[in-house]
């Protein structure tokens, strides 16, 4: 769209157009010997091993002895539109016959053990996989009163987290969770 032959000068057609003038003497210069040989690996290595995120393939190319960081691995990863391909842990998923409950505890005021409890379950993401932790937490105190780790997301490892805290501690008055156990 520029051109130096015009009546305007190139300073002022870049100008109209919104364009550094840099822009136009730039020469892309393409990737270096070592970096497309990388790609060549790392293609090769993702069709075999779909999952590998740039950690694991900058540690395959260790092991292999290709002197290849995490972050130019994740970079050249980028460069060729390589997405690792991996179980998403399903954490969030509502039962379709749960009530959805006002939230009560917005103003109360918690001053005193087993007045509240509350529970959660989180991810921790493993080699392959996940794993899933419950926790059972005291308001008051800010203390775990139980936990347990599953590799599936079961009801039963939550229920057993339960019935540990309510042997140890007691019955609370609230019991808080942002889905609803229903045994």
């Amino acid at each position: 769209m520029v051109s130096k032959g015009h009546k305007l000068s190139v300073r002022r057609q870049c100008a109209l157009l919104t364009l550094a003038q840099f822009n136009l003497y730039y020469e892309p210069k393409g990737e270096s010997a070592e970096n497309l040989r990388f790609m060549a690996i790392i293609d090769k290595q993702f069709l075999e091993t779909s999952w590998y995120g740039s950690r694991q393939m900058a540690r395959y190319m260790k092991r292999n002895t290709h002197e290849c960081g995490r972050h130019r691995a994740q970079w050249l990863m980028r460069l060729m539109r390589l997405v690792p391909i991996y179980q998403e842990p399903n954490t969030n998923k509502k039962h379709p016959w749960h009530n959805i409950w006002p939230y009560l505890l917005r103003n109360a005021v918690i001053n005193r053990p087993n007045q509240v409890w509350c529970s959660d379950i989180a991810y921790i993401p493993m080699q392959r996989g996940f794993l899933y932790i419950v926790a059972i937490m005291d308001w008051y105190g800010r203390k775990v009163l139980a936990w347990r780790l599953s590799n599936t997301m079961d009801v039963e490892f939550c229920i057993e987290a339960l019935k540990e805290a309510l042997a140890k501690h007691g019955t609370p008055e609230i019991f808080n969770t942002d889905h609803p156990l229903v045994v």
